[in-house]
């Protein structure tokens, strides 16, 4: 199959079967460019994670971008993001279309109601997957002499501090930890 299908239907999955937004979609994601094709390490994914965070737009579809462009150039890019758009475009055409007409109906109110604690559940597992590479350097949770990487989880703290006790932006939290990573880096 070539590379551009494979990417098609790769990120179309990520796009019909991720529900709750972009951090949702990030073990789907993962499944997929890591696991299934390999176009990425562990590492190189987290680092993916990131760079789809600061950049403006959707996750998955600067995900998308990013593994297509990084996998098969400008194309991969433009038939990555595509697949993954499609799902939704479709999606909400038809639940629009269906919400207008039923929306007074318990059973619907219900359904909505019961997908909370799998969207949080979701958004905790794609949290996990960012975490554990960052912090463990063998990308699974041992506490072997040298695997533990003390700054990013000092820089995880002190962000999920800020985020929650300050109220900041998480924009300004990212890009905070940004800088105080290169003086890090810098000084050590």
């Amino acid at each position: 199959m070539s590379i551009y299908l494979e990417l098609f239907f790769a990120f179309l999955q990520v796009g019909a079967f991720s529900f709750g937004g972009g951090y949702a979609a990030m073990p789907l994601i993962s499944s997929q460019v890591v696991e299934k094709y390999g176009w990425l390490t562990a590492g190189d994914f987290a680092d993916l994670v990131t760079i789809a965070e600061m950049t403006p737009g959707p996750i998955a579809v600067n995900a998308a971008t990013f593994v297509g462009n990084q996998t098969a150039g400008i194309p991969g890019a433009i038939v990555a993001t595509l697949g993954v758009v499609l799902p939704s475009c479709i999606f909400v055409t038809i639940l629009a279309l269906l919400y207008t007409k039923y929306k007074e109906l318990p059973v619907l109110k219900d359904a909505l109601l019961s997908l909370r604690p799998a969207v949080v559940s979701m958004i905790f597992a794609a949290g996990l997957m960012i975490l554990i590479p960052t912090v463990f350097k063998s990308g699974s949770v041992e506490f072997t002499d040298g695997n533990f990487s003390v700054r990013p989880f000092v820089l995880f703290v002190l962000s999920i501090f800020a985020l929650r006790k300050w109220k900041l932006n998480p924009i300004l939290v990212m890009v905070l930890c940004g800088v105080v990573e290169v003086i890090a880096s810098l000084v050590f």
